[in-house]
């Protein structure tokens, strides 16, 4: 599993709530309001035993003279230059839009392994609707439900190896200090 994995998409698509998800911390501000988070935030989370960092990025809007939009996008390409690996995000619900196909260039650019995740995908017809994400090019879809956790340990799984692991030490593998006496 990579070390850094940083949380990419347009605006409201789950990000910070996939956030809050894998590192079990209400921390990112959770807003139907586009463009709550502006900047990077950074948490730890773990998984069968493995810990990596996870980085919130506000959404992504390409181009726009918007003051907070430039320094939106300013911070995702920081945590897309820092991460090992990417976590692009798209909106099973409200289906693909040309912000997401302008990302999908950015991040071919990056050229970093990026896992697909089709977000908000409760039922079996949602399920279906993201078939329409493979036509990315991106390889796998993984469907999710970052507010329910559903579908979470697929990607988690499928993240790439990380060149430096860090492994969370093994309660039951402590060693104690070992006393020898004689009597």
């Amino acid at each position: 599993m990579s070390n850094i994995v940083a949380i990419v998409g347009r605006p409201n698509v789950g990000k910070s709530t996939l956030f809050n998800r894998l590192t079990e911390r209400q921390e990112a501000i959770v807003d139907p309001t586009a463009g709550t988070t502006r900047d990077r935030h950074y948490g730890k989370a773990e998984w069968n035993g493995t810990v990596f960092s996870v980085i919130d990025t506000g959404g992504y809007v390409p181009g726009g003279d918007d003051v907070f939009e430039e320094e939106i996008r300013r911070q995702v390409e920081l945590a897309i230059d820092e991460s090992d690996s990417i976590l692009f995000m798209v909106d099973v619900m409200t289906g693909l839009t040309a912000l997401d196909e302008a990302i999908v260039r950015m991040l071919r650019k990056a050229r970093k392994p990026v896992l697909l995740l089709g977000n908000k995908v409760d039922t079996n017809d949602k399920q279906y609707a993201a078939a329409e994400l493979y036509s990315l090019g991106m390889g796998e879809v993984y469907c999710i439900s970052a507010q329910s956790g559903a579908g979470t340990g697929e990607f988690l799984d499928a993240q790439p190896a990380s060149p430096n692991p860090v492994r969370k030490p093994c309660p039951m593998c402590r060693s104690s200090p070992l006393w020898v006496a004689r009597t």
